[in-house]
């Protein structure tokens, strides 16, 4: 990574835990030296490269198999061209849910034999792409099985094997955790086939021996509020229904198992807890056999690899009080954080006060709230919290915002994304030297403006008109649903 410094310097990776708070103060002194809170920018997002790169070390050392194991970061977590870039160089494949991820890991440098393509709504023009590129591609239902199905047997006799894995993926219904938006294994989740409705367990089997080109399931039961038992028996589900379906076919037609990720994230302290080492111990407990070298293993982990190791900064813009507590106004709110915002029992975010050169705030601790700039009452991203009192052009960081908080940017109030910058600084105990590194650049007022559609601003008071007529086909771009070429000419609508 490019910096603003000149003399690049070694650094040892490092996980969360010991020493994480210091090296995040420093970061914090360092942007606001460097000026990354100048006006018009008063809210930025941070990454920890060297963090980054010491929990992905954590995670390739958990897993300790005879086995192949591919453990693949879910784009959707930081869909960040440099980011996925980091990862694919730390020794990371890239698991994507949309065609717009797929793009960006892609262009991040991960290659096809690197990618898992998983999404419940994968298009026919899609799934073509993955089996045509050999990209690993997890099938939902039944009836994308079925458009799998008539895609080989369109291709000449000698093409109809798959140039990657195919799999299946299920639903174990082992149940929900704590967050029952995220619980992915409920008896009526949205994902894969529902394996304890009657008669699916052996309407899989008979898929599997009719189809010796299906070779891997795919079980992800894992996120955020789910313990690590339950992990562990959606795991298990598919380990047996693996056993299952190779003892029927005689052969060892299923050679790899895509076990998911989900790794709960501590958003209480600055500890990774669980670890990577409790997940694997957890497995081996439950699912032995998973670990004797039989099935290669593929992960998708995401919001563990990188909460920890972001947060972002915002100016104090003003203070106020209301009802007697203390409230102060800041530049992130639910633009970034919107889970924390709509749903803060689940998503609690810790929160840091400095001064307005970066250091941290000393004083009496204060129950006070935290705003963000958003037109709604709720749009708070820390309530009745304990802080030392906030002031104006004070900073506030937002901890464990690392994954999903810079790649789910909410648009409302057309609040421009902010930019992210990757750092790294001195491992010596000492304020040293942070450098950093543009990720994204922040959002500009005329991009938004180009966005919502300025370039056909007269389209609508024009309509009906002769002008207006002409000019709609050749302006709106019209997309066929299967990614095949626009045709010529939008058909006209009548009303």
């Amino acid at each position: 990574m490019s910096g603003h410094s000149a003399t690049p310097h070694p650094a040892a990776p490092r996980g969360p835990g010991a020493g994480r708070r210091a090296v995040l103060d420093r970061a914090v002194r360092g942007a606001v030296r460097a000026g990354l809170l100048d006006a018009p920018a008063p809210v930025v997002g941070l990454l920890d490269v060297d963090g980054i790169r010491g929990t992905v070390a954590g995670l390739h050392a958990a897993f300790d198999t005879p086995a192949p194991v591919l453990h693949t970061f879910a784009a959707k977590a930081c869909g960040l061209v440099p980011v996925l870039r980091l990862l694919a160089d730390a020794g990371m494949g890239c698991e994507v849910a949309s065609p717009g991820e797929l793009e960006q890991a892609l262009a991040a440098g991960f290659t096809p034999d690197r990618l898992v393509f998983d999404s419940p709504a994968k298009t026919t023009g899609e799934l073509r792409l993955a089996l045509d590129r050999g990209i690993a591609v997890n099938l939902d239902n039944w009836q994308e099985l079925e458009r799998v199905d008539a895609l080989l047997a369109a291709r000449p006799e000698d093409r109809r094997t798959p140039a990657g894995p195919v799999g299946l993926r299920i639903n174990p219904q082992v149940g929900a955790g704590s967050i029952g938006a995220m619980s992915t294994a409920t008896d009526t989740s949205k994902f894969g086939i529902a394996l304890r409705d009657p008669g699916a367990e052996d309407a899989v089997v008979e898929a599997f021996a009719a189809r010796p080109w299906l070779t891997r399931l795919h079980a992800h039961v894992g996120s955020q509020g789910c313990p690590l038992p339950l992990i562990a028996a959606g795991i298990r589900a598919a380990y047996d229904l693996a056993e299952r379906i190779n003892a029927a076919a005689g052969r060892r037609q299923i050679d790899s198992l895509d076990i998911g990720g989900g790794l709960p994230v501590n958003f209480a302290g600055d500890e990774m807890s669980p670890t990577y080492g409790d997940y694997v111990a957890q497995l081996r407990e439950d699912v032995p056999g998973l670990f004797d070298g039989r099935y290669a293993l593929v992960t998708e982990f995401g919001r563990s690899l990188l909460a920890k190791h972001g947060l972002i900064l915002t100016r104090v813009e003003y203070t106020k009080s209301a009802g007697g507590r203390p409230i102060a106004i800041t530049h992130a709110g639910a633009q970034v954080a919107s889970r924390t915002v709509f749903m803060p029992a689940s998503w609690p975010l810790r929160v840091g006060a400095f001064d307005a050169d970066g250091t941290p705030k000393s004083g009496p601790a204060v129950v006070q709230d935290v705003a963000g700039p958003c037109c709604f009452a709720g749009d708070l991203t820390a309530q009745a919290r304990e802080l030392p009192l906030l002031a104006p052009d004070d900073v506030v960081a937002l901890y464990d915002t690392g994954a999903y908080y810079f790649s789910s940017h909410f648009a409302y109030n057309s609040l421009p994304r902010p930019a992210v910058y990757g750092f790294r600084t001195r491992d010596d105990g000492t304020d040293g030297e942070v450098r950093f590194a543009l990720v994204r650049e922040a959002q500009t007022l005329a991009e938004i403006v180009a966005e919502s559609g300025a370039q056909y601003a007269d389209s609508l008071v024009g309509l009906g008109t002769e002008t207006a007529a002409t000019s709609t086909p050749d302006s709106v771009p019209v997309r066929a649903a299967d990614g095949a070429e626009p045709p010529k000419e939008a058909p006209a609508c009548a009303s």
